[in-house]
C-alpha cells in the first residue's frame, strides 16, 4: 500500500500519513471483538480488511484534496488540509455511516448462520466507530506534523548544498598575488 500510495502522491511522507488511519481501525475491531466475547477467526479478518480499505480510503479523500489545494492553488499546508477537512467532511461521514449501518445487521443478526457472520458486523462496526472518532481529529495534525519535518528536511539539505558548494567555489578561487611584485615567468627554450 505504501508503495503505491506513494507513487500516487510522489512523496515518501504523505503515504504515512494516510497509513497512520489504519491501527485505529484495527485496534477498533479488536477491541470489541473482545468486548463481544468473540475470537478473531477468518471472517473477523475478512472484516477487518474491508475496514482498513474504507478507513484508508477516507484518509485518501482527505489527503488528495489538501494535495492538490497546496499544488494548484498555492495554499499554505495548514490552510489546505483545514480545506480539505471541511469540504470532505460529509462524503467522509456518508461512506463511515454507510458501511457502518450495512455492519449493523451482521452485528445484531439472529438466526441460522449468525454465528458465523456477526463477527463479520462487530469488526466492522467496533473498527469503524473508533478509526473515525480518531482519523477525523488526527489526519490533519498528522498530516502538518509530517509536512513540517519534510520541509525542515528540505531546508537543511539545502543548507548542507551551499555550504558545500561555498567550499567548493572556494578551493576553485583563483590565487591573486599582490600589485607591484614582479611576475617571473619562465623562459621557453
Amino acid at each position: 500500500m505504501y508503495i503505491v500510495l506513494g507513487l500516487l502522491y510522489e512523496s515518501y511522507i504523505h503515504p504515512l500519513t494516510i497509513l497512520s488511519t489504519l491501527p485505529s481501525a484495527g485496534l477498533g475491531a479488536l477491541l470489541i471483538l473482545m468486548a463481544g466475547g468473540y475470537e478473531l477467526t477468518v471472517i473477523a479478518l475478512i472484516g477487518i480488511i474491508l475496514l482498513i480499505g474504507i478507513v484508508k480510503k477516507n484518509g485518501i479523500m482527505m489527503i488528495d484534496f489538501a494535495l492538490s489545494a497546496e499544488r494548484e492553488r498555492n495554499l499554505s499546508s495548514r490552510d489546505a488540509i483545514y480545506e480539505a477537512c471541511l469540504l470532505r467532511f460529509r462524503p467522509i461521514m456518508m461512506t463511515t455511516m454507510c458501511a457502518l449501518i450495512s455492519g449493523l445487521p451482521l452485528m445484531l443478526g439472529h438466526g441460522a448462520g449468525s454465528e458465523l457472520r456477526r463477527p463479520l458486523g462487530y469488526a466492522m462496526v467496533g473498527g469503524l466507530l473508533l478509526s473515525q472518532a480518531l482519523t477525523l481529529f488526527t489526519t490533519p495534525v498528522i498530516y502538518l506534523y509530517l509536512d513540517g519535518a519534510h520541509h525542515w528536511y528540505l531546508k537543511r539539505k539545502e543548507e548542507k548544498r551551499m555550504r558545500r558548494d561555498s567550499r567548493h567555489a572556494a578551493l576553485l578561487k583563483p590565487v591573486v598575488k599582490p600589485v607591484g611584485e614582479p611576475v617571473v615567468e619562465p623562459v621557453v627554450n
